[in-house]
């Protein structure tokens, strides 16, 4: 039987300060309430059958409350019913569909079940992180009902979101790559990518779980390609990510994934490039902390020793078998995991890593009764390894990670892979730093050892790398025939260009800069830059429902530009973006051109393959921003917005110059001012608001008995959120509010009311 120790419950402030959620220098704390007193009971029922939510009354991070939240146990070999530290995953919009902690819906929380050191998980993202697209990760301290259930790891979930942010589409096939029904002994699923039946999609139901609304056809494409037609990968494959997936499984040992027993734990997304996209998940026992191969357990000499090419004659392994049979495939995938060895083990720098996050717990970990291994190991398994644990799945020989990965160094700096000459790329120039657009710069570098030399480019940021050969053949803006420089050229046909170079001889490879094409070498333009305020964005709808269409008939968001001035101003150079870390989402086109004094709209629909100007993200009704920038960084306008109100926009008055305030919507034409009260619509509401404006008090009366109100201002920023016993009427005291206007609304389901305080 569970026994759950009961902490004094302290009560929270939202005056607490919000961090960014996955900051690795912080705990998150976390705060779940049932008012179910079995809701443990609940939560093993739901997770042995249908797994569906059970839902919690109140869930507190970091002082933020949010109301009715769905919660349920996961996992598979780290959950257990007779333990009290279940993994759990919180969805925060289950029942209330606009909640969110800093645009994050779920949370998933590892309970470290099989790690000792407790940093294995956070400590490996922050290591993959560097090569590819991962998730973010840190800890967190976790309640419920009071109780202090432990530290647990906090993941960033690989969702729609997650493939949004990353690869500018959320609409595409999209796999989880594990069996349907959990992998294990005697798991008769079949291992992911097995080329089975190139027809029949059903064969492949139980060895993957399908998180898009369509995409078996496209996957089994990718398979009969990757087998049959493997000079044609990289047009469906990002070969370069799936490689460094590859040589990250390999380098940490990392087991519990596509290059272990189980063939699991990753995601492919297929973006709109058409190429599926390699996404590590579940790090958990990473670095040794599981030991199978479809040969037979490893034992802590074989892990240290694990062999670079291990799996690659496997036929149920084709994503090594085939990516390895190509010899430069492998030579890229060798570099890669020098690359990873050099940077982060040689240098010691994932000790420095683990130790800071271990110093960041310990008084966490103290704490925690509930943690499957005692104090005594967790200081020690960051070095060396421990035996024995709390019960349940934390149980046996865990490796030490310190130990383990100095012994992989020296192994894999002795074979024969890591022992061949690599060639040097040093000096790597353009031919012009500042260039105007269509100029064709020559790009240039000092090689040595290298016999074969790439020049990988691409003109925009979301678009695949295109590769040239280079030359030292004197022809090339390369010097002399035979001096070892080598050249090639594009020509600067964006605002910014990105590139690296690749160089091989007849045994290894050589990236510069090493991590990529994760990372790369970038030119910008110089391209004239319109005055401030000259280009403004004007009006936007992030929930359009019955507003205007797109070419193609479809009711989607959009987002208006002005010009303020008496010219017609092209807008080539300019970017969109909802994110302010990755300015350089959307470049508007080179024909991209708005007439003086006149509007220009772009869809917001994640479509940019239909005509017109669309482009490859879309507004979020429960707020986010917009930001309008160049290439250098210079941000021409940006907004940052609310909660939205079906086909209520959200725009400038006056136009073009005022600030942001709810309106009707005006579609490419002057924004014709704030929302006007439509006493139809409010009586529709059953709800009355009065005096209105409003000087001190605003009495607010219902047909219908509400709980809760929530106050938003003109610019879509939540004023305040007062909670009471259920009533039909309350006096909201306005006396500290500016003179403006005002939008309320009771409980969920009722519309947003406009007041105004004067």
């Amino acid at each position: 039987m569970k026994k759950i120790l009961v902490f004094p419950f302290l009560l929270l402030s939202l005056a607490f300060a919000q961090n960014n959620f996955y900051d690795l220098n912080t705990i998150q704390d976390i705060y779940i309430t049932f008012t179910q007193t079995n809701w443990d009971y609940m939560l093993d029922t739901a997770k042995n059958g249908s797994e569906g939510y059970i839902v919690a009354s109140q869930c507190l991070i970091n002082g933020v409350a949010f109301d009715s939240v769905g919660i349920k146990y996961k996992g598979n070999s780290t959950y257990n019913a007779n333990q009290v530290k279940n993994p759990l995953h919180i969805q925060l919009d289950y029942v209330k569909g606009k909640q969110d902690y800093q645009g994050y819906t779920d949370v998933k929380l590892s309970n470290i079940a099989r790690d000792p050191s407790m940093v294995r998980e956070a400590l490996s993202y922050k290591i993959l992180r560097n090569y590819m697209h991962a998730p973010e990760a840190n800890f967190a301290k976790v309640y419920i009902n009071g109780a202090y259930m432990g530290v647990y790891t906090n993941v960033e979930a690989i969702n729609n979101k997650f493939v949004g942010d990353h690869f500018y589409s959320s609409d595409k096939p999209f796999f989880k790559c594990n069996p349907v029904g959990g992998a294990g002994p005697g798991s008769t699923a079949l291992p992911t990518l097995v080329l089975g039946s190139l027809t029949d999609s059903t064969t492949y139901y139980s060895a993957y779980e399908i998180e898009s609304n369509y995409g078996w056809k496209q996957l089994i494409h990718l398979m009969d390609t990757l087998k049959n037609y493997t000079a044609n990968i990289e047009k469906i494959l990002d070969v370069d990510r799936a490689l460094w997936m590859l040589a990250y499984n390999d380098v940490l040992v990392n087991l519990d994934s596509y290059t272990g027993t189980f063939a699991q734990n990753y995601y492919l997304y297929q973006d709109d490039n058409n190429r599926f996209n390699s996404i590590i998940w579940d790090l958990n026992m990473s670095f040794g902390g599981f030991s199978m191969l479809p040969t037979g357990n490893l034992d802590s000499a074989g892990m240290r020793n694990l062999s670079l090419t291990t799996q690659s004659t496997n036929n149920n392994r084709p994503l090594i078998k085939y990516l390895l049979s190509v010899p430069q495939y492998k030579k890229m995938y060798v570099a890669h995991a020098k690359t990873i060895v050099n940077e982060m083990f040689a240098s010691n720098l994932f000790f420095t890593d683990g130790q800071a996050m271990q110093t960041l717990i310990d008084a966490a970990v103290q704490a925690d009764v509930n943690k499957f291994y005692s104090y005594t190991n967790f200081l020690k398994n960051l070095t060396v390894a421990v035996t024995g644990g709390g019960g349940g799945p934390g149980g046996g020989s865990i490796q030490g990670i310190k130990n383990l990965m100095t012994g992989r160094t020296q192994y894999l700096n002795t074979t024969p892979e890591f022992l061949y000459t690599d060639p040097t790329i040093a000096n790597v120039a353009a031919s012009n730093t500042a260039p105007s657009l269509h100029d064709v710069i020559w790009i240039t570098a000092d090689v040595l050892n290298g016999t074969t030399v790439y020049l990988g480019s691409r003109q925009l940021h979301y678009k695949n790398f295109q590769k040239v050969q280079m030359y030292d053949d004197g022809a090339h803006n390369d010097g002399v025939a035979g001096d070892g420089k080598y050249g090639a050229s594009f020509s600067m046909d964006y605002p910014t260009v990105e590139y690296y170079i690749y160089a091989e001889n007849t045994n290894a490879g050589k990236f510069s800069p090493e991590r990529a094409e994760h990372e790369f070498y970038s030119l910008t333009a110089v391209i004239p830059q319109l005055a401030p305020k000259s280009l403004v964005i004007n009006e936007m709808l992030a929930s359009n429902v019955a507003d205007a269409t797109d070419a193609a008939g479809q009711h989607a968001d959009w987002i208006e530009l002005y010009n303020n001035t008496s010219q017609d101003q092209y807008l080539f150079g300019l970017y969109l973006s909802d994110d302010s870390t990755q300015l350089q989402k959307w470049a508007l086109p080179e024909s991209a051109m708005i007439p003086a004094n006149g509007f220009l709209i772009i869809w917001a629909d994640n479509d940019i393959l239909e005509s017109g100007l669309h482009a490859n993200f879309k507004l979020s009704s429960g707020g986010e921003k917009v930001i309008l920038s160049y290439a250098d960084g210079t941000i021409m306008d940006s907004i940052s917005f609310g909660v939205q109100t079906t086909d209520v926009s959200f725009g400038r008055y006056p136009n073009g110059t005022g600030n942001f305030t709810s309106m009707q919507t005006t579609f490419n034409a002057i924004n014709s001012g704030p929302l006007a009260i439509d006493n139809e619509a409010v009586a529709a509401t059953n709800i009355a608001v009065f005096p209105n404006p409003a000087n001190d008090v605003l009495n607010i009366e219902s047909r219908n008995a509400f709980q809760k109100i929530e106050v938003w201002n003109s610019l879509g920023q939540k004023m305040t959120t007062i909670e009471m016993a259920r009533s039909e009427e309350y006096q909201l005291s306005v006396s500290d509010f500016a003179a403006g206007i005002y939008f309320l609304k009771l409980d969920e389901k009722s519309e947003m009311i406009k007041f105004l305080v004067r």
